[in-house]
């Protein structure tokens, strides 16, 4: 039977490179994880981190879809390599407003970099890319990137958004961007989201998912927060709860709830790794078991492993 939450059969190669981009004079630490003995031509899936974050925030997901004959990749965003857009002690408002306008208008380009780069082969991969077959998913701002990315590039045939930012409505000091979804083509979606998420609510995810054209899904992870969808959930979220912040986000700590009151990490991972996984099997390889598997009793099929979702 297909089961999307187990392991791949391929063992999980991985390589760091550092890849130059002249236009911008950016060097861009990227990671590769790669099915190893995998023959053929191999779907490519782009993966982006969360806001100020990096390229190994999710490696759970990125080493079980390579497991299963994916190749991943994954950069460190503009914002935490390019010195001219690193926060300064004393700026004004004025001056951090534009720094971060910059660095959200390096969101798109920088994914579009990543892909030229790995289907040209200077990302010196150890396997042969179909272009055909390509994918993104994408964590908080880095949800929005893969929806904003999925409008800019028409390369791009499926897309994960992980409790995506860009809801016309965002909580003080939350990242403020919007979606245009003008993407002129249909490109299955699937939203995996959680139910108690703080920094960027629920209501927030079905309005996206409502404006989202084409073929698409959401699942609800329920007793979860924003960083469920990273490795080390217990020990980021706990961190979190107990790190000083600006008066702006206050309330972030405020509302969040001790990590004993929601699911577990390894509840999480499962979740997001086996619905993310049959998601690019049903619409990058067209495999009909995968294609099945979600069109079925998805909470019920969770709920046997122990993981409380719920549709929309």
């Amino acid at each position: 039977m297909y089961d999307p939450f187990e392991r791949g059969r391929f063992p999980t190669g991985l390589g760091t490179i550092h890849a130059r981009d002249p236009l911008r004079d950016r060097v861009f630490p990227c990671e590769i994880w790669y099915p190893e003995g995998q023959p053929g031509l191999q779907p490519l899936i782009l993966f982006s981190h969360a806001s100020g974050g990096s390229r190994t925030q999710s490696t759970f997901l990125c080493t079980h879809l390579a497991s299963h004959g994916y190749m991943v990749v994954a950069l460190d965003h503009s914002e935490t390599i390019a010195p001219e857009l690193a926060r300064k002690d004393g700026e004004t408002a004025g001056q951090k407003a534009g720094r971060q306008a910059a660095w959200i208008a390096s969101r798109v380009p920088d994914i579009l970099f990543l892909l030229d780069a790995t289907l040209s082969g200077k990302a010196a991969l150890e396997a042969e890319i179909d272009p055909a077959r390509i994918g993104i998913v994408g964590h908080s701002f880095g949800g929005w990137t893969a929806l904003a990315a999925t409008e800019a590039d028409p390369r791009i045939g499926a897309v994960v958004a992980l409790a995506p930012a860009g809801a016309s409505n965002p909580r003080p000091g939350i990242v403020q961007a919007t979606l245009a979804f003008n993407w002129g083509r249909d490109v299955p979606a699937l939203y995996l989201v959680a139910e108690n998420d703080v920094s960027l609510p629920l209501s927030g995810m079905y309005e996206l998912f409502a404006r989202t054209p084409g073929t698409n899904r959401m699942v609800i992870l329920r007793r979860a927060d924003h960083l469920h969808f990273m490795d080390d959930v217990e020990t980021r979220h706990e961190a979190v709860r107990g790190m000083p912040f600006p008066a702006e986000l206050a309330w972030m700590q405020e509302e969040m709830r001790p990590i004993g009151e929601l699911c577990s990490g390894a509840q999480a991972q499962l979740f997001v790794r086996g619905l993310t996984l049959a998601h690019f099997d049903a619409v990058l390889r067209q495999q009909a078991d995968a294609a099945r598997f979600l069109d079925g009793d998805i909470p019920a099929e969770l709920a046997r492993r122990g993981v409380d979702a719920i549709l929309p």
